[in-house]
């Protein structure tokens, strides 16, 4: 099984425990899933598609994804550009961003649209998230969109998180409009209730659920903090327990950690039942700890795989 995952991987600066003591490390959503997807599923190839400048920061940053075991063959180098970078607030686990991404390199990841359709075709499933779409200029999100559409035409699995962030945006409504584009094209959407919510009024996650299911998706996962996960899949609802966590560190890639759970279940062939209840330990074992990126326990990366 080769998986693809498309997007921004940013140098991340994150709090180490005094207030202005911070620690440099890499990360970005997509990022985040492939690196806990290269973990969960060792066996599954995970490439990485993006764009990175030719400096020094760049080069550690690719070094970074060859050593986490990730193929860094798809990631194109921009002369004269650099990384983006974020800074991690914390407040009793809870965490916001600071943002310096405006001239990432990563912007012009859909600018050579032969290496785009060359690295979908040479994959099983394909990743990319609401983040993706929001940090490309109108055409080349249209030039990524076309190709996702011509890629699960060509019979390719498409997994899609929504990942709202209102502030990437110009306006809320192009925001709407982009995200229904990008359900438009896939088959597994991986929404958040409480940004959907806020972002699309849905009352319900069941709301959430079949409002991707009418743009087109066929499954769809919504996460739901602490509530249950709800499962929409071959016409049917389910619902899946979130056991609580009590000791709440950093919420950082709690979605990109779940989400590289129910990939790797799904590389695997497990029921989605499974799937999801894998993903919620990992995600759980996650939230535990500082930073995106974070040590995972063997006994956390176990799954069932009866189908």
């Amino acid at each position: 099984m080769r998986v693809l995952c498309i997007g921004e991987c940013m140098a991340e600066m994150v709090p180490t425990g005094g207030s202005q003591d911070y620690r440099l490390g890499f990360a970005g959503d997509t990022f985040n899933t492939a690196w806990y997807l290269a973990r969960s599923a060792p066996r599954v190839q995970v490439s990485y598609l993006t764009v990175v400048g030719d400096d020094a920061i760049s080069a550690q940053m690719t070094k970074f994804t060859r050593d986490s075991g990730i193929d860094d063959g798809l990631i194109r180098t921009s002369p004269d550009k650099t990384v983006g970078l974020y800074m991690i607030s914390l407040d009793k686990g809870e965490r916001s961003f600071s943002y310096w991404r405006s001239d990432s390199a990563a912007r012009a990841l859909a600018d050579d649209v032969d290496h785009l359709r060359k690295a979908m075709a040479d994959a099983d499933v394909i990743y990319f998230s609401g983040i993706t779409l929001a940090i490309l200029p109108d055409a080349g999100r249209s030039t990524l969109i076309d190709a996702v559409k011509e890629a699960r035409a060509a019979g390719k699995e498409i997994a899609f998180d929504p990942n709202l962030r209102p502030r990437l945006w110009a306006s809320m409504d192009a925001m709407r409009d982009a995200i229904m584009e990008g359900a438009a094209v896939c088959d597994i959407a991986l929404p958040s209730y409480e940004d959907e919510a806020h972002c699309f009024d849905d009352p319900t996650p069941q709301a959430t659920a079949r409002r991707y299911v009418d743009a087109g998706a066929d499954t769809v996962i919504v996460k739901n903090g602490s509530g249950a996960v709800i499962v929409f899949e071959d016409g049917t609802w389910s619902e899946s327990p979130v056991h609580p966590v009590t000791d709440l560190v950093d919420t950082t890639a709690a979605g990109d950690s779940f989400n590289a759970g129910v990939l790797a279940g799904y590389a695997k062939g497990a029921p989605t039942q499974s799937s999801v209840a894998f993903a919620c330990n990992l995600a759980r074992a996650v939230v535990q700890q500082r930073g995106a990126l974070v040590p995972i326990a063997a006994d956390e990366l176990t799954l069932d795989e009866k189908t």
